[in-house]
């Protein structure tokens, strides 16, 4: 899987650390606050969107009379105490950067997720040293599953776009990781699993756990 490549970058949520299950609660949570149940359909609506886009999205949809920056800045406040307290890293994800770090293959994190938390996150595992970028899709024109976080994330690295390998979790971030013609490796997480089945068909890889790289 990492033959002939020069760089390697990661979706965060859901790839390095486990915490899909959190946005969901989260979303329960926000909307029962001005009275909405939570749709079937929200999920899959916003899947891929940066924090930006998403917002815009909840505010629009929902009617909601806080300004974007006041939706995120409750998003952020929510969510900090779980990721600080409740997401561990995925599995194999620490066997993982430290092999890279070895081979000289830099790293970088591309992420719909807002900058506020993606910081928290990394310092919180002490990963700093293992990322040469960390971008989110706030900082590109659209979202996942548009290739420029990847794009951008691969331009930080110095790395040719089809020698890069993308770890992504959810459907729109591997078409991301594809629309870049970047390889791409799906990995598990129990909130895609709907999804599975395209994802393998989509991706070059995929695996369970990421600790399987290292087990043949």
């Amino acid at each position: 899987m990492l033959k002939d490549i020069d760089a390697v970058i990661f979706d965060l949520d859901g790839t390095l650390v486990d915490s899909m299950w959190m946005w969901e609660s989260i979303d329960i949570e926000y909307l029962g606050r001005y009275g909405f149940e939570l749709p079937a359909d929200l999920q899959s609506k916003i899947e891929g969107m940066s924090f930006s886009e998403t917002a815009i999205y909840f505010k629009e949809r929902f009617d909601l009379p806080d300004s974007l920056d006041q939706i995120k800045s409750d998003w952020n406040q929510m969510a900090w105490s779980k990721y600080l307290n409740e997401v561990p890293l995925k599995e194999g994800v620490m066997e993982l950067l430290e092999h890279l770090k070895q081979e000289n293959i830099p790293a970088g994190i591309a992420t719909s997720n807002s900058r506020e938390l993606v910081d928290l996150i990394v310092e919180k595992h002490q990963m700093q040293e293992y990322f040469t970028s960390i971008r989110t899709s706030c900082e590109v024109a659209k979202g996942k599953p548009s290739p420029d976080i990847y794009l951008l994330v691969a331009q930080d690295l110095g790395a040719e776009p089809s020698r890069c390998l993308v770890f992504e979790d959810v459907l729109q971030g591997v078409m991301a990781g594809k629309n870049a013609k970047m390889k791409v490796c799906a990995v598990y997480d129990k909130f895609s699993e709907k999804d599975q089945i395209e994802k393998i068909e989509l991706s070059d890889y995929f695996v369970h756990s990421i600790s399987e790289i290292f087990k043949n």
